[in-house]
């Protein structure tokens, strides 16, 4: 009897600080690149955790300006090594299992990069021709560049 009563009151508190967390869920900060060689050709990356090729990304800390962060995530998923330009393409809200969420894109012209030896997160590094992605380019990576496609079709930099 005792032993039911602690589970369902361990139970119950998870499923109440579960409930508060959906009301109060704090704001995930992130940034997406759409990094282009010096031959037009867009950089995207394979995760270890989840599906298809995508732009290279990731959180960033409140403190960390959202370019710094695309900088660092460019260096860390694909080997950044030099760039000519970047250029915020816009900000854009969205909801990752259920979090609040906030985002920026940047177009990044000119890239240059050696591909990490050994990644846990990335699993492979390609360039593909914009009008030619690969067939399991999932959904949020069209999306994201739907939205820098006016960014994509004006020469120079941005």
């Amino acid at each position: 009897m005792l032993k039911r009563l602690l589970h369902r009151a361990v139970f119950g508190f998870q499923a109440l600080r579960r409930s508060l967390w959906f009301f109060t869920r704090p704001t995930s900060l992130g940034v997406h690149a759409v990094p282009l060689t010096p031959e037009g050709k867009v950089v995207l990356v394979t995760l270890s955790y989840a599906e298809g090729w995508r732009l290279p990304g990731g959180g960033h800390k409140p403190s960390e300006e959202p370019q710094a962060a695309m900088l660092r995530e460019l260096r860390e998923e694909i080997g950044l090594t030099d760039h000519r330009g970047i250029k915020l393409v816009t900000g854009f809200r969205h909801r990752p299992d259920f979090r609040h969420g906030q985002g920026s894109l940047f177009v990044i012209r000119g890239v240059t990069y050696r591909p990490p030896r050994w990644s846990l997160e990335v699993t492979a590094v390609a360039e593909f021709d914009l009008d030619d992605l690969p067939l399991d380019t999932p959904r949020i990576t069209r999306r994201l560049l739907a939205l820098a496609a006016p960014q994509l079709e004006r020469s120079g930099e941005g």
